[in-house]
């Protein structure tokens, strides 16, 4: 952390400054934003998020440079969702990191999935503008600037189309709290936001308002779309006229399931559910997770043995090891957690482009284990 950064902020730091910056966020996105932002940015060495962006790539690389476990996470793609036209490796990375108690880098999730690629910068954008930051903080990675990142993101979801032959799809987009993300995003690239539902197949092709699809930013979650029962226009293993950004396969491919199969520093230990014969008795040191969910569904932190015994089915968890760690934010209501979200695209090599941070006090980051609580959420990582 940048202490002289976080003591000045949190002097300089004024309620009413906060309200003109949740204001300034829902102005400037066109939307509500429907999850919390925290009351304040947080402030990291360069060092740190260098490192921390190594390691991604690194355990990306242990991944993707086995045959073994390229072909064994074939087989985690449910037959229904398994879709032809697989590119070999993902378009989109996002891979979570806590800081233990030394501040060394842990392991939180991997996923093969896009992230809040366009509002975070403008979250970024707007902390600067509302709180008067230095202008020398950065909040891009890699030596990327607003042209780069942009330049960079836009190959990824247009790839070679026009922006009027892309569209951006989730189940009933406007509901979703990233519909702030999809509104910069088609403001950004040109593209049109559509729900998945409302497409329509002839032959090989998938149209959208009467207009043919050439390439879609895939947003929608295979999980939301089972829990809720959503009948969709084509199967995802039709042969198809239409290029993914990214492809769906690599949600479950690069995931939860990864964790098991990673040799690094980074990691803590982790097993699947199947594979545990003995349970340690000290259960709450370790975390039980569902391969396939998101948002921290299903998620128990020191589970019972009475919780474990009622999981069906088991080859679809992991138990890992629970890292403590810690609060490394100083705030007027006490240290606060950070799990630092490092956001990469696969363009001509592994680009790390810049970070998401959830700030938290409770079990876990989400929404859920930290209500009723001040300066937590959603933030920006800015460094020098």
């Amino acid at each position: 952390m940048i202490d002289s950064y976080r003591r000045d902020f949190n002097r300089r730091f004024q309620p009413d400054l906060y309200t003109k910056f949740l204001r300034r966020l829902d102005e400037s996105t066109g939307a509500h934003v429907d999850f919390r932002n925290s009351e304040t940015p947080c402030f990291f060495t360069g060092a740190l998020l260098d490192r921390i962006a190594a390691y991604g790539i690194e355990l990306t690389r242990q991944l993707m440079d086995s045959p073994e476990y390229l072909k064994r996470s074939l087989d985690t793609i449910p037959p229904e969702f398994h879709a032809p036209g697989d590119p070999g490796r993902p378009l989109f990375l996002v891979i979570d990191f806590g800081l233990d108690a030394a501040h060394e880098p842990k392991l939180v999730e991997i996923q093969a999935f896009p992230s809040l690629y366009a509002y975070h910068p403008h979250l970024a954008d707007v902390y600067r503008e509302v709180y008067g930051l230095d202008p020398e903080l950065k909040n891009y990675l890699g030596g990327l600037e607003d042209g780069s990142y942009r330049e960079i993101l836009g190959r990824a979801v247009l790839g070679h189309h026009k922006p009027a032959d892309v569209i951006l799809t989730d189940i009933h987009p406007e509901q979703q709290k990233t519909y702030p993300d999809f509104l910069l995003t088609a403001r950004d690239f040109g593209i049109r936001i559509a729900c998945i539902s409302k497409l329509e197949k002839r032959g090989r092709k998938l149209y959208f308002e009467g207009r043919p699809v050439e390439r879609i930013y895939n947003r929608a979650i295979v999980d939301e779309l089972v829990r809720k029962q959503v009948r969709l226009p084509f199967d995802y293993r039709d042969e198809l006229d239409v290029e993914w950004a990214g492809h769906p396969n690599w949600y479950f491919r690069i995931s939860k399931f990864s964790i098991p199969f990673l040799n690094h520093v980074s990691v803590p230990k982790t097993f699947f559910l199947d594979q545990v014969r003995d349970l340690p008795e000290n259960l709450d040191r370790w975390v039980l997770k569902p391969l396939f969910s998101f948002a921290g569904l299903g998620v128990i932190v020191g589970p019972t043995r009475a919780e474990i015994d009622a999981v069906q089915d088991r080859a679809n968890y992991i138990l890992q090891e629970r890292v403590d760690f810690a609060p490394v934010i100083e705030t007027p209501h006490g240290p606060t957690k950070a799990e630092i979200r490092m956001m990469y695209v696969w363009d001509r090599e592994i680009v790390p482009m810049t970070t998401i941070i959830r700030m938290g006090r409770g079990k876990q980051m989400g929404v859920d284990h930290n209500k009723n609580m001040e300066w937590v959420g959603a933030s920006a990582g800015f460094w020098i």
